[in-house]
């Protein structure tokens, strides 16, 4: 089988690639800059929603999206369903709710505060306040978590982390929040940035990112192509 990772710079897609390092798979990787904030009409050509991330497999002429489907499918497919939590495990029911929990929860949260500051929202305005608080509220949720655990399913790194860490790192280039107050948040993120796969992964999907400033509480510089 042959896996190709069609990876949108500066964007979710790079869970995909940290995911191949770490389970230590052999993967085409196929970078594609942004078109200068979307995705390029190539890449919106793989899928018909046309956003990141995605996936070929081409044994199986398999083409697929959505950050939670290429990791479960990698996971299965080609790792042997190694960084997942096996049912009947005592942190299975752990392990579901965190690998669930930034596309679920946080994510979408941030994402509707950022649409609705790109549209000129006061930061005021009801709606906005509404889910600026979801995304306290979420924050808060993760570091009570991060106190108590190392990583987020328990005492061993799984795929629930990579889906996580690009909500509190990349997405802040598009939606700027602090996170300066969330000292568990803070030392999980230093623990990830000792991780091999995650260094490797930088390199060599999003070379040109400070990764470094995405690691920190105050937010890392807004994307070029939103920058005034």
């Amino acid at each position: 089988m042959v896996l190709t990772v069609h990876h949108l710079g500066h964007s979710q897609s790079d869970r995909i690639v940290w995911l191949c390092e770490e389970l230590g798979i052999p993967y085409e990787l196929k970078k594609y800059d942004r078109s200068p904030l979307l995705s390029p009409p190539k890449y919106i050509a793989l899928h018909p929603i046309g956003a990141a991330p995605v996936i070929t497999d081409s044994d199986a002429d398999l083409t697929l999206a959505e950050s939670a489907a290429c990791a479960d499918y990698i996971i299965h497919i080609f790792g042997g369903g190694r960084l997942a939590v096996k049912p009947g495990a005592k942190n299975y029911a752990d392990y579901l709710y965190w690998f669930a929990f930034a596309n679920g929860t946080l994510q979408p949260a941030i994402g509707r505060c950022m649409a609705l500051r790109f549209a000129g929202i006061s930061e005021e305005n009801n709606t906005y306040v509404r889910y600026q608080n979801k995304v306290d509220q979420s924050l808060k949720l993760l570091d009570q978590r991060l106190g108590k655990s190392t990583w987020l399913a328990g005492e061993e790194f799984t795929a629930a982390d990579v889906m996580t860490v690009w909500s509190l790192t990349g997405m802040r280039e598009f939606y700027q929040f602090d996170i300066s107050e969330y000292a568990n948040v803070l030392a999980y993120l230093q623990r990830v940035n000792g991780r091999e796969a995650w260094l490797r992964a930088r390199e060599k999907g999003d070379p040109d990112v400070d990764t470094e400033s995405l690691l920190q509480g105050p937010s890392p510089l807004l994307f070029k192509a939103l920058r005034k």
